[in-house]
């Protein structure tokens, strides 16, 4: 296996453990991840964006070839893309804590840990000229 294909393991793993870790907190416990973040008016939707994490992550822990690697590369790019819109436009706004700037400062991590990581060849990712 080449560089690249180790890298992007390597990222898909420490991305998706992250992930998973992310969406678990406010699942285990609320009240520590209220603390943390903020109150919330509804529970669900904490619950549904962690539960959503928790499975985002464990596709991307399951990685192990190129195809599955070029999935957990849009996956994180999707999802990172995604907190860090959300971090941005709602820390402004007064809706969501200032804290949130530290979850914006991961996701620019993770973009820029994917961006740095070649696509997997061959596997249908963008760029790799299949469709």
């Amino acid at each position: 296996m080449d560089g690249t294909g180790t890298r992007g393991s390597g990222v898909a793993v420490a991305h998706g453990a992250f992930n998973v870790v992310g969406g678990l907190w406010p699942l285990v416990h609320l009240r520590s991840f209220e603390w943390v973040f903020g109150p919330k008016t509804d529970d669900w939707l904490q619950m549904t964006t962690g539960g959503l994490l928790v499975s985002a992550g464990l596709a991307q822990l399951a990685a192990a070839d190129p195809q599955s690697r070029a999935h957990a590369r849009r996956i994180g790019l999707g999802t990172a893309l995604t907190l860090l819109a959300v971090d941005l436009v709602y820390v402004p706004k007064g809706r969501i804590r200032p804290t949130y700037l530290l979850d914006a400062a991961m996701q620019t991590g993770w973009i820029a840990a994917w961006l740095r990581t070649p696509c997997p060849t061959g596997a249908g990712a963008a760029g790799s000229g299949e469709r």
